[in-house]
């Protein structure tokens, strides 16, 4: 574990140095969004255009005129199923391109360019299938009978109460699955999370770490450790994002009179931006606990060195003892002889060689 930080002031400034991911993924959004609201521009203005009815919605803007406009989507063309059965998997390939990539580069120094989303959302994209599918699971199992709950609940209430006493019991129940569905999500973000630390490692055969069910584990225990911190932040960032989305909604629906139209758009649009900042600083606050708890490493651990311990000193003996007295060292043989021969060692210089008188002058 590295050294402790403020994950809430720390995925706030991972979401900031990496705000051109925010902005392409704002981009694509709208685009979605401006694409497919085409069509149903079309068959509003199909629909309402040509009535009589129409009238109470471009002057007082009657809710029931405008609720049973849907019922009469099935009378236009029949592109509009079309365009709904293909707007969810669009979403669906740009949310499993882009979400990859703005993780990849929450965990790393690498720039947010529209190539490098693309580029790791690619790597990532059946990986991050296989989470969805997981996540599907894991709600309809946990989730599933809690919904089940809730509409026998319901219905005691409807029998047994009228009023508000009714709303506020029906809502608790609703409440309670919120909230068990919001650890499941924060738990699979996790998961997301270690999956992309994950693919930054290698595995023996040099390939990069493509198992998802390795990451269970290590999300579980990171949740597990730093849950009275972690779905606080993530509840309150949450709640954030929708009340921004409802305040401007609730402006822009007393704007529709009016006979501009941007500024309920523009409006519309900081709510919806604002969602989605808060989103990307939640990713943000998680990526803080993946770097700060990472994975365990692969199985290939480097090999430590064994070192032999140092003797310790001899201990002191007393002086003077025959036994402690140097003793002549005996040299070794040398197993190739010499094959010069020995220098004589002589005390006194020969006289037959070297003969020196002092008395005698020099020459």
């Amino acid at each position: 574990m590295t050294e402790r930080r403020n994950i809430f002031l720390h995925g706030l400034s991972l979401t900031l140095l990496r705000l051109p991911a925010l902005l392409w993924a704002y981009v694509f959004n709208l685009g979605l969004a401006l694409l497919f609201s085409l069509h149903l521009h079309s068959q509003l203005a199909g629909i309402t255009a040509h009535s009589l009815a129409s009238q109470r919605l471009t002057n007082g803007f009657d809710l029931g005129i405008f609720s049973g406009i849907p019922d009469r989507f099935q009378e236009g063309p029949a592109g509009a199923t079309t365009d709904k059965f293909f707007g969810a998997p669009l979403y669906l390939i740009v949310y499993f391109l882009l979400v990859p990539g703005v993780l990849f580069c929450f965990q790393t120094k690498s720039p947010a360019r529209l190539s490098t989303l693309f580029h790791q959302g690619l790597l990532y994209f059946w990986r991050f299938i296989r989470i969805t599918i997981l996540t599907l699971l894991v709600s309809g199992i946990i989730l599933g009978p809690l919904v089940f709950l809730q509409t026998k609940w319901a219905d005691h209430v409807d029998k047994h109460a009228v009023g508000l006493h009714a709303f506020l019991a029906t809502q608790v129940v609703s409440i309670l699955i919120l909230l068990v569905a919001s650890v499941i999500r924060l738990y699979f973000d996790l998961v997301e999370v270690y999956t992309v630390q994950l693919g930054l490692r290698l595995r023996s055969n040099g390939k990069p770490d493509r198992r998802v069910r390795r990451t269970l584990k290590p999300a579980w225990r990171t949740l597990r450790a730093n849950f009275a911190e972690a779905w606080p932040i993530f509840l309150f960032l949450a709640l954030i994002g929708l009340a921004a989305v409802f305040i401007t909604g609730r402006i822009s629906l007393h704007t529709l009179g009016q006979p501009r139209v941007w500024p309920a758009f523009i409006l519309t649009q900081i709510g919806l931006f604002i969602m989605l900042f808060t989103r990307f600083w939640q990713r943000g606050v998680e990526t803080s606990l993946a770097l700060q708890y990472p994975i365990d490493p692969p199985s290939t651990l480097p090999i430590r060195p064994i070192v032999s311990p140092t003797p310790p000193p001899p201990a002191p003996y007393p002086a003077n003892r025959p036994w402690d007295q140097p003793t002549a060292t005996i040299p070794p043989s040398d197993p190739i002889p010499n094959p010069e021969p020995a220098t004589p060692s002589l005390d006194e210089p020969d006289p037959g060689i070297f003969h020196h008188d002092p008395n005698k002058p020099p020459l």
